[in-house]
């Protein structure tokens, strides 16, 4: 008899892959201005209704042409942010033509960094992935599987140097209650003292529960946005998130009326520190 062999990812320390159609974001000048976005793009499938889970199920498995369309959709609305979060990307499968999603967006985007976490690799039929695109060079980025279930994970990208650097989390988080509370006392762990901190991406429950009753209520986190994200044809609940430490400048906030995926996506404004805003961090055009 065979045995099928569990083999669980172990968090590590990565590289960013650099797309070479880009210069390096170091040579841009700016304010200190951030601006971020998370997005659970449903691995490019455009769902208009509750029917379309069940009759266009089967692009969950199969390439169609549409989901390049609406690939191109989505590149053209990253395109106006700095540092994004990817929540239900596909890694290069059957499903997705064997196109890497995340480096696909990269591309359209126009962004010098990415990074695609593989959280639940089921070879060519699916690679089931998070990703983050980002116009700063990391000073330091973490792959982090989540408690519980396989298919979860974490991404810690670090902006700047020592105790006051920025630290981006970007997350997708279990559905159930329990599990969701083990994962994000690892993610509160993670974060450990940083005083200058982002958290976002598709956390599956509400801001009061994350901000009062999880693990992260002792961090004195702002949650911002309090427009509906899911599902995107009819916005019942908030379930996307940018959470942001007090020491952040808060300067926008927007639930993007953007219905190509089940999500909306979800965009904020910062400015940073001055420390972070000059000298080191390299800066970008406001």
């Amino acid at each position: 008899m065979l045995r099928r062999r569990t083999v669980e990812r172990q968090a590590a320390v990565r590289q960013p892959r650099t797309n070479p159609q880009c210069h390096d974001a170091s040579e841009l000048t700016g304010d200190g201005r951030l601006r971020l976005l998370s997005f659970n793009i449903q691995v490019g499938i455009r769902t208009e209704n509750y029917r379309h889970y069940l009759t266009r199920s089967w692009q969950h498995l199969l390439p169609h042409a549409g989901r390049a369309v609406n690939l191109q959709r989505i590149g053209a609305l990253l395109a106006d942010f700095d540092l994004v979060a990817l929540q239900e990307v596909d890694g290069g499968s059957l499903r997705s033509d064997y196109v890497n999603q995340v480096e696909h967006l990269a591309q359209l985007g126009n962004f010098p960094y990415w990074y695609q976490q593989l959280n639940r690799n089921l070879g060519p039929l699916a690679q089931h992935s998070n990703g983050l695109l980002s116009r700063l060079r990391p000073s330091g980025l973490e792959d982090h599987p989540l408690p519980g279930p396989p298919g979860r994970g974490a991404i810690l990208l670090r902006l700047g140097e020592g105790a006051g650097s920025l630290a981006v989390i970007m997350m997708h988080l279990a559905l159930g209650a329990r599990t969701r509370t083990r994962q994000l006392a690892y993610i509160r762990e993670l974060v450990g003292d940083y005083r200058h901190l982002v958290l976002m991406g598709d956390m599956n429950t509400h801001a009061r529960e994350l901000l009062e009753h999880s693990p992260l209520r002792d961090l004195g986190l702002l949650a911002p946005q309090i427009e509906a994200t899911f599902p995107s044809w009819r916005p019942q609940r908030c379930i996307d998130h940018i959470l942001l430490s007090p020491s952040l400048t808060l300067e926008r906030v927007q639930v993007l009326p953007q219905p190509i995926s089940d999500h909306l996506p979800v965009a904020v404004e910062i400015r940073l520190p001055e420390h972070l805003g000059h000298g080191t961090l390299p800066q970008l055009q406001p």
